[in-house]
């Protein structure tokens, strides 16, 4: 799993008014067009989208894909009606995570997206895993783009696939170690998309739409507990961790790469770490960065994944700490009071 952008030219939307390039994982799109604040607002509102063309995009095709892939990964994918949207991850031999796939099927081809610079490395072990099968896989990131954009605004034209991010709500045959119900989880406002579209017309199915950068994209992500595959993860996550198995892991399906860790941390205790929520003193204008240690008095606890300035919660951060870390006390990190929300129950 990268951690780095494709080396992928910029996007043609960077030669926007007031475009900041992103940097890390996000390099190759804007990190915001010059006003973050109204830009999370205007997404929030559904008036925005984002230039996620930075994305990969990995086609898959042939009779046997869809019962291949649901061998592969997590997700019961075997009988996947054509245009609706899943998650699912590729693990490694001991549960850890090494993919997230954004994945819809058309009827006649697969498409999944992943993480900047995650396509060709995740098309060349697929390839690498077919055997006699009927299928053929592509790294089709050149030819293909992706657009974020809210799930509450009517559909334009030109999509060749859309992603519809089942996060609002845990999806069948899942579990959920969120440490909080339904009707109190911040991903049930979190209604996001994926649009893929032809590369040449990303500038024209944008012309007339404001635009938010990552910025506001990791905000609301942040916001609403969603976990980012090369962000929360690290070499030892496995899905319990974030509660991926919200949206990712189907525990009633056939055996899969991994699945043994996940029957056996579900069935027999607790991960060993969780992810929480930090509400940072805002008294300081710097953020930590991904890796950035938390502390407990001078123990460390754990490391920030993320963190962003929201524009309503101000500075956030999501981080993972040692499951044994007590919720009620309050963090430390960079020498920053970090009040505890947590995302996945003690």
């Amino acid at each position: 799993m990268s951690t780095e952008s494709t080396v992928r030219p910029g996007s043609p939307l960077l030669s926007r008014s007031g475009a900041v390039t992103a940097e890390g994982i996000d390099a190759g799109v804007a990190r915001h067009y010059g006003d973050p604040v109204a830009e999370q607002r205007w997404l929030e509102a559904g008036a925005a989208a984002v230039d996620l063309s930075h994305r990969g995009v990995v086609r898959v095709t042939g009779p046997d894909r869809l019962s291949w892939l649901h061998s592969l990964t997590t997700q019961h994918l075997r009988d996947l009606a054509p245009g609706t949207s899943t998650e699912t991850l590729v693990l490694s031999p001991h549960g850890h995570i090494e993919y997230d796939l954004h994945l819809v099927d058309d009827g006649e081809a697969t498409w999944v997206t992943v993480e900047p610079g995650d396509a060709p490395a995740l098309a060349d072990w697929l390839d690498r895993m077919r055997f006699m099968l009927r299928v053929e896989v592509a790294d089709v990131s050149d030819g293909f783009a992706v657009v974020g954009e809210p799930d509450t605004v009517p559909r334009a034209p030109g999509a060749v696939a859309v992603w519809v991010d089942p996060w609002p709500r845990p999806a069948v045959g899942s579990a959920s170690y969120a440490a909080v119900t339904e009707q109190e989880h911040p991903a049930s406002a979190r209604a996001w998309r994926e649009v893929l579209l032809p590369r040449p017309e990303l500038p024209g199915y944008l012309a007339d739409r404001p635009l938010a950068g990552t910025w506001a994209a990791e905000a609301l992500r942040i916001a609403s507990w969603r976990p980012r595959a090369g962000l929360e993860t690290d070499h030892r996550t496995i899905p319990h961790e974030l509660d991926w198995l919200r949206t990712a892991v189907h525990l009633d399906k056939g055996c899969y790469r991994g699945q043994e860790t996940v029957a056996r941390v579900y069935n027999l205790g607790r991960p060993p770490r969780r992810l929480v929520m930090l509400h940072l003193d805002g008294s300081e204008n710097v953020l930590p960065g991904r890796g950035e240690p938390v502390l407990l008095g001078e123990r460390q606890v754990g490391h920030v994944t993320s963190a962003v300035l929201h524009h309503e919660l101000g500075p956030v951060a999501l981080a993972l700490v040692r499951r044994s870390t007590p919720a009620a006390q309050v963090l430390t990190t960079m020498g920053v009071p970090a009040a505890q929300e947590l995302v996945v129950a003690a």
